[in-house]
Formats: C-alpha cells, sequence, structure tokens
C-alpha cells in the first residue's frame, strides 16, 4: 500500500474557517490511477487530509473507469515498455511533449470513460480533483461542455509537467513548488496555485536513537553510510547497474528497495548485494536509517525523502518523466542530477558530508515548512465556491445524451493514438498486445466503441 499522513506539526496553513466550519456534509470526488504508486499514494494522502477536515472522500482509480478493462491492460503494456523499450518509451514521451494534445484515439478512449467519470459524482459532491493526466483530461472535457457541474482540480504529483497535465476547462492547477507551478503555466494552465508538496507526517528528519534503532531493525551496519536506492513500486530501471557503482565508488553501502520485483530482488542478492528489501511497509523508517537517496523518476518518495531530510541525486534516470522530474529537482535546487557515472563518487561524497548535503536537507524541510497543509486547504477552498461553468459551456446548449455513432479509425491514426497513450502513464504499444493484423484492431475499434454494459 502506499504511504500516507501530514507534514511536520506545527506548519500547517489552514483553511479559512468558514470553508472548515461548512465541510462537514460536503463529498470530495478524488480520481486517481494505479499506475506505479505515486499518483494513488498522493491521493491517499490528500484524502485523509480532507476528512480530517470534516469532508466525506470518495476515491476512484482512472483505470477501472476505461471501458472492458482496457485500462489494465494499458498499464501493464506501459510497464513492459518501460522495462522492454525504454528508448522507444523516451521518444514517444518527446513527440507528445512537442505537440501537447492527445491525438484523436486516445480522446476517444477518453470520451469513453466519460459515463462512468460522472457516475463518481455523487449528490453532495462539492469538487473533483484528478492526480493523474488522463483523469483530467476527461473531467477538463466535461467541464467544457456543461456536463461537470463542480469545480475540476488537477493537483501535479510530478515536479515537471509534460503538457498533457495541462486539461482546457479544469479550474484550478496545484503545484507543490514554484517550479512545477511556472511550467503549469507556461502550457497554458490559467489558473495554477502553490500549495507544497502532501506527504505522511512519518516522514520527518530522525533523531539519533531513532537511527540507531531503525538500522538495527533493517540489519543494517550501525556506522556506514548508507544510500538509499529506489526505483518507484515496479522496480524498473539500471537498479543493478547503479546498485554495483555506487558499492564500487565507496562512497556508501548501498541499500536497494525492488518494490514488487521480486526477479530483480532475487538477481541482486545473487550478485552479492547484502542488502536488498522488496516491497517495504514502514519506508519511513527505512529513510530514518538511510543517509542519502538516490531514484531515478523523481516521484513520491522524493518527496518523502525531502520530509525526511535525506538529500537526494537523481542518477541513471529512467526515459520521459524520469529525466524531466531530474531537471526540475535540480532547477529547484532540491535535488542532485548526477549525470555521469565519474561523477556519483564526488557528488553522493558531497551530499552525504559536505556543504552540498546542508543546502539540500535545508531547502526540502523548508518545502514543507512553506507549503504548510499541502494541497488541502485548495481543494477545500475550491469546494466551498459556487460552481460556475467554463465560459466555452455556458456559450453552448445543454448537451443531451445521444447514441454514439462507432468508433472509425484507420490502422496509422490508431497506432499514432497508441504512442501517445504511452504519455499518459497508462500503457504502451497496444500493437504489441492486440496483434497488428486488422481483425485485431477491428476489435479494439469496437471496444472503445463505448461502455455499452
Amino acid at each position: 500500500m502506499l504511504h500516507s499522513g501530514n507534514p511536520a506539526d506545527g506548519h500547517t496553513c489552514p483553511p479559512p474557517d468558514a470553508t472548515r466550519s461548512g465541510a462537514t456534509a460536503q463529498r470530495i470526488v478524488i480520481i486517481s490511477a494505479s499506475v506505479g504508486a505515486g499518483h494513488d499514494g498522493a491521493a491517499a494522502e490528500l484524502a485523509r487530509r480532507l476528512e480530517s477536515d470534516g469532508f466525506q472522500v470518495d476515491r476512484h482509480d482512472f483505470l477501472d473507469l476505461l471501458p472492458a478493462r482496457l485500462g489494465r491492460l494499458l498499464s501493464a503494456a506501459y510497464h513492459r515498455l518501460l522495462t522492454s523499450a525504454p528508448a522507444s518509451y523516451q521518444r514517444i514521451y518527446a513527440t507528445t511533449e512537442r505537440t501537447g494534445r492527445p491525438g484523436l484515439m486516445v480522446r476517444a478512449l477518453f470520451r469513453c470513460a466519460e459515463r462512468r467519470t460522472l457516475r463518481t459524482i455523487t449528490p453532495g459532491t462539492r469538487a473533483v480533483v484528478s492526480t493523474y493526466p488522463g483523469a483530467g483530461q476527461v473531467l477538463g472535457a466535461l467541464r467544457l461542455r456543461g456536463r461537470l457541474t463542480v469545480p475540476a482540480i488537477t493537483y501535479l504529483t510530478d515536479f515537471s509537467v509534460h503538457p498533457l497535465w495541462v486539461a482546457p476547462g479544469v479550474d484550478l492547477h496545484l503545484a507543490a513548488h514554484p517550479v512545477p507551478a511556472g511550467q503549469a503555466r507556461a502550457q497554458g494552465a490559467t489558473a495554477v496555485t502553490v500549495t507544497g508538496p502532501t506527504v505522511a507526517a512519518r516522514f520527518a528528519p530522525a533523531t539519533e536513537p531513532h537511527r540507531r534503532a531503525a538500522r538495527a531493525r533493517f540489519g543494517l551496519p550501525e556506522r556506514s553510510a548508507l544510500a538509499l536506492l529506489v526505483a518507484g513500486s515496479w522496480g524498473v530501471g539500471p537498479v543493478e547497474q547503479v546498485a554495483a557503482e555506487i558499492r564500487g565508488s565507496g562512497a556508501a553501502v548501498p541499500v536497494v528497495v525492488c518494490g514488487h520485483n521480486q526477479a530483480l530482488a532475487r538477481r541482486l542478492r545473487e550478485a552479492g548485494v547484502e542488502h536488498v528489501y522488496g516491497w517495504v511497509e514502514d519506508m519511513p523508517a527505512l529513510m530514518s536509517a538511510a543517509d542519502v537517496l538516490v531514484q531515478n523518476a523523481g516521484g513520491l518518495t522524493s518527496l518523502e525523502a525531502f520530509a525526511a531530510g535525506l538529500p537526494v541525486a537523481s542518477y541513471r534516470c529512467i526515459p520521459g518523466h524520469g529525466q524531466t522530474n531530474a531537471a526540475a529537482l535540480q532547477e529547484a535546487g532540491l535535488a542532485t542530477w548526477i549525470r555521469e557515472p565519474a561523477d556519483l563518487r564526488p557528488a553522493l561524497t558531497d551530499l552525504l558530508h559536505g556543504p552540498l548535503g546542508h543546502q539540500q536537507r535545508a531547502r526540502g524541510l523548508e518545502l514543507f515548512r512553506q507549503g504548510g497543509d499541502g494541497p488541502a486547504w485548495a481543494v477545500a477552498a475550491a469546494a466551498g465556491r459556487t460552481a460556475v461553468l467554463p465560459r466555452a459551456a455556458t456559450a453552448r446548449r445543454p448537451v443531451r445524451a445521444t447514441a454514439r455513432r462507432p468508433l472509425r479509425l484507420g490502422i496509422p491514426a490508431m497506432a499514432a493514438a497508441v504512442a501517445a497513450t504511452v504519455a499518459f502513464g497508462i500503457g504502451a504499444p497496444l500493437a504489441e498486445a492486440y496483434g497488428d493484423s486488422p481483425a485485431h484492431f477491428a476489435a479494439l475499434t469496437r471496444l472503445l466503441d463505448g461502455d455499452r454494459r
């Protein structure tokens, strides 16, 4: 499961009293996606904070809102692409960065999710929050056409903002830091608020007794410098190579978390890496034992490390969002992006013992002091407003439910859309998953013809 909690006590920025006092009977819908763990982790913590403010919160997985279980297929295919063809993913990600808009097939796919998405909006709902770009695109489209009449909010869980995070029609974009906020504005977001990140309260700087106890609990050496190496819940990227390079540098002992990738954990142990873990339930304690975090995706674990007072290094990052997040974190002065193997030892040494480590620890902790309660207060404030339809929606007549004509797309358009889908983090080569025959594509076309169940 994903980590949840609150930032350090004493640094909250509560919403206006009027919003809190009127929140008891109000409902918030949060739509995430179980692609990796970061989107769900942010949604879980946001939900916990809103519930503590008196809201009722409904959480939904965007993958379940896609027709005929297609979301699960796309997630699995995306996983395969990251592990088997990362260079292809990089090219696709870069292409969608330039176009900045989902292709025809992806728009059709998201259109098929609209009915199920509207069903999540139960009576008393005051706002809908997306922690996933695909869900944000659907919510924005519904707002523009007047079918969604409560505020749609996107919480940017990444530090870098791919253009597909910014959807026309979304009322408010929430960012953890001015760097992603600036990127969102550059992508055309009209309302952006910096709220700070949202991670569990248990991620906090460790005292020396806590550090010693955590090392004893996990069987870690008492006095060695420890580099906590993480690669997301899927354990993707050149983890074995990085573990070997950290060990070979002599700067720190690698402590590797493989997530759900049991095969990776087995290979590391066979290679002689002494401290290898699969899925760790108590990551706050493991971070208490560590001295530096080495990561390759720039997701939720990086934010948790900032809250725990750990300096962070990005190294051998996965393609696409892993590299753009590394660049954004470095721009913010929160993490060091190590681009060359020769720089690994000096960078780790500086983070462990030098001024760079002290500077990054201070900036990471300051991120939570400034952001306070994270995005919960902004969501609560938006939920207290009277819903106003976007201008594009008010200029149109009400949308009537009509029978949808079957979708007819050629193979080239379908293949292009498959590529665009990857940038949303929900899938990859449908051509590989479905085969490349006209019959297989026809089956997919029928599947995308709407949810008729």
